[in-house]
């Protein structure tokens, strides 16, 4: 994976610059001005924060306030129970109305529709930059993609396990033993690649199966929150006619 390295502004720099051309300001002035900006609220700081809530409303296509009514939600017992919602799901569930709930269904399907279709672009790529710089090393897919279960179809196996989970090691390996082909997701996994592929070891995963993408490793990265299933891991799941179910 490339390894983005955000660089310094000369900003800084360039005031210390200027200060120095500038001169010295008297201490006296400095006190005020230090004295006004902590007694005085920042209109200016204020602004920014307005903008900052415009600005995430408009990301998920929401009103302002629709945005602090999720404030509001999640500071509630649904926050509580389901701390990593997004805005949508979490609008959706405490809907006033059919129209309000139709409404915020529709806005995350095309916001799903956006995130997958840039995440296969992605895939696409990685798989490609994978296959070029290491193509006998197992591979841990770097973004989570849904399996394309049209209505009327039944899509690939998908397993979410966790790690110190002995039945979920249990099922991974009766899975295998019985060529069953699926995705698999390993919660908590801290986006950490070595973790995946150590507990892969562990499990005996056959590695050539993984290089022919028979068993896919996957960060679950929130899918399993996401899909709102009951019970505990280990989850065998599949979707059908575009519903995910538990196996």
């Amino acid at each position: 994976m490339t390894t983005v390295r955000f660089r310094r502004t000369a900003r800084p720099l360039a005031l210390a610059l200027g200060l120095c051309v500038l001169g010295t300001v008297p201490a006296s002035a400095q006190d005020s001005r230090s004295a006004a900006s902590t007694n005085v609220p920042s209109r200016e700081q204020s602004a920014i924060v307005e903008r900052s809530d415009e600005q995430k409303a408009s990301d998920w296509g929401l009103r302002e306030e629709e945005w602090a009514r999720y404030r509001a939600v999640m500071q509630g017992p649904l926050g509580i129970q389901s701390p990593n919602l997004d805005p949508l799901t979490a609008l959706g569930i405490e809907a006033r109305s059919d129209e309000e709930r139709h409404r915020y269904a529709e806005l995350q399907v095309g916001i799903e529709a956006r995130r997958v279709e840039k995440l296969l672009a992605y895939q696409r790529a990685y798989d490609e930059a994978w296959q070029r710089l290491h193509p006998d090393m197992e591979r841990i897919s770097a973004s989570l993609t849904d399996t394309d279960a049209s209505a009327g179809e039944v899509g690939r196996l998908a397993v979410f396990v966790k790690d110190g989970c002995p039945s979920c090691d249990r099922t991974v390996q009766r899975l295998q033993t019985a060529g069953t082909e699926f995705d698999l997701y390993v919660v908590g996994s801290r986006q950490d690649d070595t973790r995946i592929r150590d507990w892969a070891k562990s499990v005996r995963i056959d590695p050539g199966k993984v290089r022919a993408g028979a068993i896919t490793l996957n960060h679950d990265s929130g899918r399993w929150l996401s899909l709102g299933l009951e019970g505990d891991l280990p989850a065998v799941v599949r979707q059908v006619n575009g519903q995910w179910q538990r196996q």
